[in-house]
């Protein structure tokens, strides 16, 4: 199994629409491929980060991942979403030890 998790932040104003938008079509646009398991949207909470938001998803396997990073309608909500509305952003990926 692998734990796919991104931390980030926006570019738009804290409790916006624009935020709460870009949140909900994330978690639309990501669950709707196939292999995508356990997603969750979190916000941050310490003050020991400056990223804001994070994305978690796990696959079973690493062609399930890779399928998920193909997959066009992930293509699209980076190339459409992420690129112009995140401002940083840090990806960590996980296999059990």
């Amino acid at each position: 199994m692998i734990r796919h998790t991104v931390a980030f932040s926006l570019r738009h104003e804290a409790g916006s629409p624009a935020e709460t938008a870009f949140l909900e079509d994330g978690r639309q646009a990501l669950t709707s491929i196939p292999g995508v398991r356990d997603f969750a949207v979190a916000r941050q909470v310490s003050p020991k980060s400056s990223f804001r938001f994070q994305f978690a998803m796990s696959f079973a396997d690493a062609s399930a991942y890779e399928a998920y990073n193909a997959h066009p309608a992930h293509v699209a909500f980076v190339e459409q979403r992420w690129v112009p509305e995140v401002s940083e952003f840090e990806e960590l990926d996980f296999e059990a030890y």
